[in-house]
């Protein structure tokens, strides 16, 4: 299910009970609306409140620290790519098949991560084998004297940094947002927002409160979700990094 349409059963479920909330104080008892049943209720939806609050913070740090870890491994990811096609010009023209493999590996992973022909990718594709070429190019170069052994040493390590940056994002697209936990939220919030139908009073800027906040929780659940997408949806990492370090490449 899309995070859009999760926001949206989100949103007619709290919305919904600050309706129903509404509705119920037409049918209940007065002894049931009394101040001391009033001061009660408040009591128990402050608790509940507070609850809500804390659990809806850690789930937008949490999401939030997934967004900053990929969007740090596509700052790494393209600093070392430069790096690397310097390290390999430095060592020599016998690199030329090296550079080749490393600018094909960076275009692949700007198709599987960012737009391609008007379309997002739902997430980031499998890491290709096209990393464990580029290593075996960089393996076979034979050094020719000590400065082209440090710079064969220094593009290996750098190669293999790569490596782990691009399987670790890939690992990393497998957090999403606890489910269980995301309905008790949703569960409290809806009874949060029963209850102020209950002892709000009927009229037309009331119930436009009540929707703003609706909404507002809404919308945050959706960030939450969309953070957890970070390379389609409505809040993508930008490829600008990528695509200068693409730039660079060849020179």
């Amino acid at each position: 299910m899309s995070s859009i349409a999760i926001s949206s059963i989100v949103f007619v479920l709290v919305f919904g009970g600050a309706l129903l909330g509404i509705l119920l104080r037409a049918v209940l008892p007065e002894h049931h609306l009394s101040a001391d049943s009033k001061d009660l209720v408040k009591l128990d939806m402050a608790l509940v409140s507070t609850m809500a609050a804390l659990v809806l913070g850690l789930l937008i740090a949490s999401a939030k620290s997934s967004l900053d870890a990929q969007n740090a491994g596509v700052m790494d990811g393209s600093a070392k790519v430069v790096l690397l096609d310097r390290v390999l010009a430095h060592y020599g023209p016998e690199t030329k098949e090296a550079r080749e493999v490393l600018r094909d590996s960076v275009v692949r992973a700007l198709d599987q991560m960012w737009l391609r022909n008007g379309v997002n990718p739902p997430k980031m594709g499998e890491p290709s084998t096209e990393s464990e070429v580029l290593l075996d190019k960089i393996l076979d170069l034979s050094p020719k004297d000590e400065s082209q052994r440090l710079l064969k040493t220094q593009a290996l390590g750098i190669a293999w940094g790569l490596g782990q940056i691009r399987w670790l994002q890939y690992a990393q697209q497998a957090n999403s947002v606890s489910m269980p936990l995301l309905t008790t939220l949703v569960f409290w919030l809806t009874a949060i927002f029963v209850s102020f139908g209950l002892y709000a009073p009927r009229n037309p800027t009331v119930i436009a409160c009540m929707f703003v906040s609706a909404a507002s929780v809404s919308g945050a659940i959706l960030m939450i979700l969309e953070m957890y997408r970070p390379y389609a949806g409505l809040i993508p990492l930008s490829s600008a990094p990528l695509r200068a370090a693409f730039t660079q490449l060849g020179k």
